[in-house]
């Protein structure tokens, strides 16, 4: 919900005497708390008179709750409540009741049980695979390493030293002998006593014992046109060398289905032998942002807001291993967003903005007209309370965000996270709790979302530090974030452990994947050389 939004939801004197009452200091979310005075207001509204939409109404100045002072880390909260909001019953003027929020981890788990399961898995070459759930287990189709290969840069040699070095048949008389490089294999065995100059990589020739390092060994070369190679201690059989099938043998399971393809996972795929991998498809997301106010370019002017959701959703997304294109625009009209919606033939259609009941928030509306079933319509979190779930089609679903920017990542990680894992055949995350390194304040009904950054404490050890800026309209906590913070109503107390969602940047979310991404790449090297070392 953006500022506009919130205003006409609220009602003109009655949005400008909120705002007022509580402040607007950049450390605290005014407009956060200022929205549950609303949802009470509105409440009391709707048992009173007959209801009305966003700015046509005139809230009554009775049954609001009295603002609090600003604890010390910025917030603001009303006094204590005398329950949740009045719900909101049907009558002639208003056929949609207004629900009742759902808890916030309910809210989750409906989302991640709305779809059974992902789609069919395909198969796809190794790039194509990027960032997919493997949908079987990767099996190795050889030994790694297949066969015995040198570990270091030196010398095969064979038996105790000092071993004697010939130059291979046919090979020029002058400069440094080239031995066996990676990619060759010596077709002569090694006879007793003797040593050959050989590249990392490269295949141990029979009768070989050992591989000296090129930096432990010293040649003298010998009248006979031949060298002898002498070492300072001995070369224990097997030293340097890698045998084959020391990380796998063929047939052993490397990863089980399920697992994350990352960059590491396609290496190792291609050394087990695969051109191709079995993995569920991405999730397909569109993404519709609302709001003639919004701008794609320059300063905010003339009451209009750059747009801040456009360029941070797809690259979310796409951590989530979801395809997603460009944001496209729409302005507020009701007719363009339902066909919008209507003609997409995304997994998920993700709107931001629109989700409230002011005059030009049409998603209710355009649900409604396209027959979709609400799973979630408004979630007892702070930010972000206005989000919805809706079901489309039986595979396709629609994720409203609120059109704040913090209240969006809030919808995002509480509804449109949950919905792509399960499409895309992720297992969940694993819970993660940390204590908090200062006290936060708490709604005193709903769940808050507070971004935090880790920190070190010499007591405590890894703490979780909340961030200030965390209003509704505002990024500049979230952008220096590693997670978000779990905040049960009433809030927490130093020390309290909280559970955090980890962000893309810090959990690992990512799988490297972007649109137009390289399938392939070039590993660097150098040519070989006796004294090359070790790699």
């Amino acid at each position: 919900m953006t500022h506009g939004e919130f205003d006409r939801e609220l009602g003109g004197e009655s949005g400008g005497m909120v705002r007022e009452a509580w402040g607007d200091e950049g450390r605290g979310d005014p407009f956060d708390d200022a929205l549950a005075l609303a949802n009470n207001v509105r409440g009391a509204a709707a048992a009173d008179a007959p209801a009305t939409r966003g700015g046509d109404s005139n809230p009554p100045t009775t049954g609001a709750r009295t603002p609090a002072t600003s604890d010390p880390t910025g917030s603001t909260d009303s006094t204590t409540p005398e329950g949740p909001p009045p719900r909101s019953t049907p009558t002639a003027h208003n056929p949609h009741p207004t629900p009742s929020a759902l808890p916030w981890h309910t809210a989750r788990d409906i989302a991640e049980r709305a779809v059974p399961g992902p789609p069919p898995p395909e198969t796809s070459t190794l790039g194509e695979a990027l960032g997919r759930t493997l949908a079987a287990p990767l099996t190795a189709l050889t030994d790694l390493p297949s066969f015995d290969t040198s570990a270091m840069d030196g010398w095969a040699v064979s038996g105790p030293g000092p071993w004697r070095i010939d130059r291979p048949a046919g090979e020029a008389g002058a400069g440094p002998r080239a031995g066996i490089l990676a990619g060759h294999a010596s077709t002569e065995a090694l006879p007793d006593g003797h040593a050959i100059p050989i590249a990392t990589g490269a295949r141990i020739p029979s009768g070989a014992t050992a591989v000296l390092r090129s930096e432990h060994g010293e040649v003298r070369e010998l009248s006979d046109g031949g060298a002898r190679l002498y070492a300072p201690r001995p070369a224990p059989p097997g030293q340097d060398i890698r045998p084959r099938g020391q990380e796998c043998r063929r047939g052993d399971q490397l990863l089980p289905a399920g697992a994350l393809v990352t960059p590491a996972v396609l290496g190792l795929a291609a050394a087990a032998g695969y051109d191709e991998l079995t993995a569920y498809p991405r999730p397909r997301a569109e993404i519709l942002v609302l709001g003639d106010e919004l701008l794609l370019h320059g300063l905010p002017q003339e009451g209009r807001i750059r747009d801040a959701l456009g360029p941070m959703l797809s690259p979310w997304l796409h951590a989530l291993g979801v395809e997603a294109a460009a944001p496209r625009h729409l302005a507020d009209d009701a007719d363009t967003l339902y066909a919008a919606i209507a003609e997409s033939t995304a997994d998920v259609v993700i709107t931001t903005g629109g989700t409230a009941s002011g005059p030009v928030d049409h998603v209710h509306p355009t649900l409604r007209r396209l027959g979709a079933e609400v799973l979630v319509d408004g979630v007892a979190v702070r930010p972000g309370h206005p989000m919805l779930l809706a079901r489309l089609a039986p595979r396709r679903h629609l994720v409203g965000l609120p059109g704040n920017p913090l209240a969006a990542v809030s919808g995002l990680c509480t509804l449109a996270e949950p919905l792509l894992r399960t499409l895309a055949a992720r297992p969940p995350v694993a819970p993660y709790r940390a204590p908090l390194a200062a006290p936060v304040h708490g709604h005193p009904q709903d769940t808050r979302l507070v971004p935090v950054a880790y920190r070190d404490d010499e007591r405590y050890g890894l703490m979780a530090a909340p961030l200030h800026f965390y209003g509704p309209a505002m990024l500049r906590g979230i952008a220096t974030a590693d997670a978000l913070a779990v905040v049960p109503p009433g809030g927490a107390e130093r020390g309290a452990e909280l559970e955090l969602l980890e962000l893309p940047w810090s959990a690992g979310w990512s799988a490297g994947w972007t649109p137009g991404s390289s399938t392939g790449w070039t590993a660097p090297g150098a040519p070989y050389a006796p004294t090359g070392g070790s790699a």
